[in-house]
């Protein structure tokens, strides 16, 4: 009974904690600074530890389910995907590096965090030795 007891926490706060990571990763996509794929990553993990229904739900995703599946079977984020993060992320931190009234140690620190995200992202491999993601990889949540 106990056991059990801890399991369904454990799930509840995966659960949870997947939902936050969600709205952050949205957050994200309108902050230039806040990284919106590390955070789609951890609630694909919490969704899967929490959620098979959920899980499901974001790899339906058109957008989201491809690069969170080439990520977790691969590494891989594809060329689209570094050329759009980068066309977003450069303009939007140029714009706050210029900005005379931004603290000079907030314009570093934004360089360097964008630095190294770029850094980062251009490292990673973009194409995977096996075949692309097809929709048949992809759960149907209606099928679960």
């Amino acid at each position: 009974m106990p056991f059990k007891i801890l399991k369904s926490t454990q799930r509840f706060i995966y659960f949870c904690a997947g939902w936050v990571f969600l709205l952050l990763a949205v957050i994200g996509i309108f902050l230039p600074l806040l990284p919106t794929t590390p955070f789609l990553l951890l609630t694909a993990y919490c969704f899967a530890r929490s959620s098979e229904r959920w899980h499901n739900w974001l790899l339906q995703q058109p957008h989201l389910g491809p690069v969170i599946l080439d990520w977790q079977r691969h590494g891989v984020i594809r060329l689209r995907v570094k050329i759009l993060a980068t066309a977003l992320m450069i303009p939007l931190v140029t714009l706050s590096l210029i900005k005379e009234s931004i603290p000079l140690y907030a314009r570093i620190s934004a360089g360097l965090i964008c630095a190294g995200v770029l850094l980062f992202i251009w490292t990673r491999p973009q194409t995977r030795n096996s075949s692309p993601v097809k929709k048949a990889d992809i759960p149907n949540p209606r099928k679960t």
